[in-house]
């Protein structure tokens, strides 16, 4: 049956992780506004020169030359370029699945939609060459998706100077799912929890306390009840033997495995294989 193109919610066809919807820059004239009104899509504007306010949240930002800011969908906003000295700026606009992920690792919220970045070069660089990839015929989505990957990428390195960054709630949080994140990339081979601090930037002893104490477990725990898990999933596939699966999750020693995987389900892998088939 074909689809209606009526019963689609075009918003929600937001599938791949970044989504490029617009970019450009400009000086503008005294008192240039937008607003107040909403975006479908996040924006971020970055300030070269000049100044204005932005309006969000109940909240009023004086902005100059240095700043940046965070419109996110569905939520009106306001913003206006001072009379006496207007502001030039470059904006982004996108969506995407990791879209909110990736601001919320730049510490960029709406309740925290300021950033400040003292040395400009790097992202008027940025946004020069989103600008001129208008030149391009064949590959420039992809020109762009990847530039506007490394822009936030930068935000995210810049973290420190945001706000938010003090909220120690949202930090662990995003510490949480880094770690999950790395587990969930690289069970398949021999890591360490060592391995994991050093990829987060973390503390051994201090990244073990803040996922104990959110989860109640901790990493290397996490990690082993991940695997046995995955091999779970892969007991259904009768092409690969127990010892293939024991690979496959991360243990070299089939032995290994099946000591670790008795310890956690109760039974022998051969023996859960064997009722999972019977089922």
């Amino acid at each position: 049956m074909p689809y209606d193109l009526m019963d689609i919610d075009i918003n929600r066809l937001n599938l791949t992780d970044l989504d490029m919807y617009q970019c450009g820059m400009q000086i503008c004239r005294p008192n240039h506004s937008w607003g107040p009104g909403i975006r479908d899509h996040f924006l971020i504007h970055y300030i070269f020169e000049g100044e204005g306010i932005f309006e969000i949240n109940n909240k009023t930002y004086q902005l100059q030359a240095g700043d940046g800011f965070l419109i996110p969908p569905d939520t009106i906003t306001y913003y206006e370029a001072k009379r006496d000295n207007p502001w030039h700026y470059a904006w982004v606009g996108f969506n995407g699945i990791k879209a909110e992920s990736y601001l919320k690792q730049a510490n960029l919220t709406l309740n925290n939609p300021i950033f400040s970045v003292t040395e400009t070069s790097f992202i008027k660089k940025c946004f020069t060459k989103m600008i001129s990839t208008q030149e391009l015929i064949r590959s420039r989505e992809i020109r762009l998706t990847g530039l506007l990957y490394i822009f936030l990428s930068h935000l995210i390195e810049i973290r420190e100077n945001n706000s938010s960054d003090n909220n120690d709630i949202d930090r662990t949080e995003l510490y949480i799912k880094e770690i999950i994140n790395f587990i969930a990339k690289n069970y398949y081979r021999k890591i360490s929890i060592t391995e994991i601090a050093d990829h987060i930037g973390l503390d051994r002893s201090y990244m073990w306390s803040i996922f104990n104490e959110s989860l109640h477990t901790s990493p290397q725990q996490f990690l082993i009840n991940f695997r046995i898990d995955k091999s779970c999933e892969l007991m259904k596939k009768k092409n690969l033997s127990i010892a293939d699966i024991s690979r496959s999750v991360g243990y070299q020693d089939p032995l290994t495995f099946s000591k670790t995987f008795k310890k956690i389900k109760g039974i022998p892998p051969s023996k859960y294989r064997k009722d999972l088939y019977n089922k």
